[in-house]
């Protein structure tokens, strides 16, 4: 089996190499903390708490890198999340609010807050770091007004979004029965997903690896995927797979499919590659970026929602921070920096690093101070690798590991064709992978979001 069947085993695209490079850093993070800490990162209790500590941070990784795809910044997302948190906090405190009314009030809020941002940003035309920036402020400030800088407590049945696990139902197996049976739905999932990938392949004639190797990617995906939901079920009789983490899937489910099979997913890309060339080529670029701010803060909002149900407690230092640790994610998830490249997985992937590296120096001990120096040249090694290998005109490191040589692109680089070089109208149908252009993949005038 050589790298090109690898790659088509995980679909072929042209960012494939990056991704299952940053898996491969992911599981070594894993190995080498496991052997530090003594058995102690696998260790279920761990896993658990791992999931459950920052599910909020993953979930906001999820807008940030559709922020960072449309070439912006979100800055305010911590502060917004506090705010949202305090008010949802106040309703159910102060006037008896049913706790799903009062989460629905919560992400209305939050898309209030994101269309106040939207507007500034796609219809005035105020870049979005300052845009938000200011609503950092305005909303720390505005979550010690309304909750007086005091912390205010919620009500039991509103914590499991926060600190809930998957029940304990049917018989006694020694594990927690409907973790099990997540797992095997995931696995039923990858298998039927390699089906369709195969099928699609075929459809469109593109070449295959051999069905070895695919019956292979399903066994070595079933029993990671077994072997994890295993761990996840065998904790300590009450707690199981964390419900923040199914509301994490589910968004991660939901957002992969809207950027990587819808025209809006398609605008995104195409606006933060070249906002001009997919302007010329119908895409409605206001809107896009209108979009992308508001749904920044209703995401902004339910990660409010949850820290604060896993907290039991909305404060005056809720979010402090979070805008740093989801754009940390999105970077080491190889998301570019300027723009028009990114992944939901890759985020995903990006916010576990930084949470499995946290976590692991946590449990040996590591001071807070040390731990804080270590995550920032982390930011700044990720980001500097992408920005030295655009201007060689490479992809990245992982990439061409990976990816092995390149054919020369239009724009005279290595790393295909530049976004000066390239045709306005293959640049709005950028490839979500990694922002290149498809040949025929134009916008449609008038059936873009």
């Amino acid at each position: 089996m050589n790298i090109a069947d690898v790659k088509r085993m995980f679909g072929g695209g042209a960012g494939t190499g990056r991704q299952v490079g940053m898996i491969a850093i992911l599981a070594a993070i894993v190995v080498l903390f496991q052997a530090l800490t003594g058995g102690m990162t696998l260790n279920p209790a761990n896993l658990i708490s791992l999931v459950s500590q920052y599910s909020y941070i993953l979930i906001l990784a999820i807008g940030m890198v559709m922020v960072i795809i449309a070439g912006h910044i979100d800055l305010s997302v911590g502060s917004v999340a506090a705010f949202v948190g305090i008010v949802v906090a106040n309703l159910m405190q102060d006037t008896s609010l049913p706790w799903p009314f009062a989460v629905l009030a919560g992400l209305g809020v939050g898309a209030l807050i994101g269309a106040w941002h939207g507007f500034w940003v796609a219809y005035v035309g105020v870049p979005a770091f300052i845009v938000t920036l200011a609503g950092l402020l305005f909303f720390r400030g505005a979550n010690q007004f309304v909750g007086n800088a005091e912390t205010i407590p919620v009500p039991q049945e509103f914590r499991v979004i926060g600190s809930g696990f998957l029940p304990e139902v049917g018989p006694d197996t020694g594990y927690n029965n409907l973790t099990l049976l997540l797992g095997a739905i995931g696995i039923i999932a990858l298998a039927i997903g390699e089906v369709r990938l195969r099928r699609r392949q075929q459809e469109r004639g593109a070449q295959q690896a051999p069905r070895w190797v695919s019956a292979l990617k399903v066994l070595i995906g079933a029993i990671l995927l077994a072997w994890a939901s295993m761990l996840f079920a065998s904790g300590r009789v009450g707690t199981s797979f964390p419900v923040s983490g199914i509301i994490l899937l589910g968004l991660a489910i939901v957002y992969t499919f809207l950027m990587k099979n819808t025209v809006f997913g398609r605008s995104v890309y195409a606006v933060g590659g070249n906002a001009q060339a997919a302007r010329l080529s119908g895409v409605k670029t206001k809107r896009v970026n209108f979009l992308v701010m508001m749904n920044m803060s209703v995401l902004a909002a339910l990660a409010g929602m949850i820290y604060v149900a896993r907290a039991a407690a909305s404060g005056p230092q809720d979010g402090l921070n979070w805008e740093f640790d989801a754009i940390s994610a999105v970077f080491i998830g190889g998301a570019a920096v300027a723009g028009g490249v990114g992944t939901v997985s890759g985020s995903i992937v990006g916010g576990l690093v930084m949470a499995v590296l946290n976590n692991g120096l946590q449990l040996l001990g590591v001071g807070t101070d040390r731990v804080q120096m270590i995550k920032g040249l982390v930011i700044l090694a990720a980001v500097a690798v992408d920005i030295y290998n655009r201007r060689q005109g490479r992809a990245s490191l992982i990439g061409r590991w990976l990816d092995g040589p390149r054919t020369t692109g239009t724009g005279g680089g290595t790393g295909g064709p530049t976004r000066a070089n390239t045709p306005a109208g293959s640049i709005a149908g950028a490839d979500p992978t990694n922002g290149r252009a498809r040949s025929g993949a134009a916008a449609t005038p008038g059936h873009s979001n």
